[in-house]
């Protein structure tokens, strides 16, 4: 629901209780790190993100043997973690690490190969190298359309489709991706997520570019109203959002 501070309290509250009643090693502790780098994730807090990632990490060294579906998860959030530091040859690394613990252990058109694609695409993608995001993007869609997936899933592959495209200057083509990843959002997600938000703002960068300005402007208030709502008020995003909206009010 975009509520972190409130989730924090809980999952403090569950860490707490498993830190008293569990061994040290056991998975499950392993497992209540890992909702708090998913949440710190969230928040944007990314030295909290790999201080309890590696926490988690520590404990599934000792606990499971190498290759486990349990590091796949550990994984990917490394990769997503240094994806949002730019640090895109470590996320990558991460993110095939993660596909390679998958691909053996999971069924070909497993939901989760479909992420796997998706997030090595847009690491691709901000590498430059905007072929081999859209191969993997492809890949992630002939899952994520054929199988029974989180439909939320999808639409993060049509975003970062969107982004792809909207980069390479085929405005045409990444709107139209964007507009099915924002259908499926609005359709699943509350009306003030800070996802939806990310994806207004990108709507809005995308418009701009275009000098459609109205528009660039209905989606960059749609963006701020959301952050202002659930973002601290030196959030990265909510700050982004602001300054976009004052580049679209010098054009109109």
């Amino acid at each position: 629901m975009g509520e972190y501070s409130k989730a924090l309290e809980y999952y403090e509250k569950a860490n707490n209780i498993y830190e008293i009643s569990l061994p040290p090693t056991h998975p499950d502790l392993a497992g209540s790190y890992l909702c708090f780098a998913v949440c710190y994730e969230k928040m944007r807090d990314y030295t909290a993100v790999l201080k309890t990632l590696q926490s988690a990490y520590k404990i599934q060294q000792k606990t499971f043997q190498e290759g486990n579906q349990a590091f796949a998860s550990t994984f990917s959030l490394f990769g997503r973690v240094y994806r949002s530091l730019k640090e895109y040859s470590k996320a990558l690394s991460y993110f095939e690490k993660c596909l390679e613990i998958n691909r053996i252990t999971l069924p070909e058109k497993h939901p989760n190969l479909g992420l796997n694609y998706s997030n090595i695409g847009d690491v691709h993608r901000l590498m430059g190298d905007y072929e081999k995001a859209l191969a993997f993007h492809q890949k992630a869609l002939n899952i994520q359309e054929n199988v029974k997936c989180n439909p939320l899933d999808c639409a993060t592959t049509y975003m970062n489709l969107g982004e792809t495209y909207r980069e390479m200057k085929d405005y045409t083509t990444a709107l139209t991706y964007y507009q099915k990843g924002l259908k499926i959002s609005e359709e699943k997600l509350p009306k003030t997520h800070p996802d939806l938000a990310v994806i207004y703002h990108n709507m809005s960068k995308l418009y701009f570019t275009t000098q459609k300005y109205s528009m660039a402007m209905k989606y960059v208030q749609q963006a701020v109203e959301i952050g202002q709502e659930k973002l601290p008020a030196t959030h990265p995003h909510l700050v982004e959002y602001r300054e976009t909206f004052q580049k679209i009010r010098k054009k109109q």
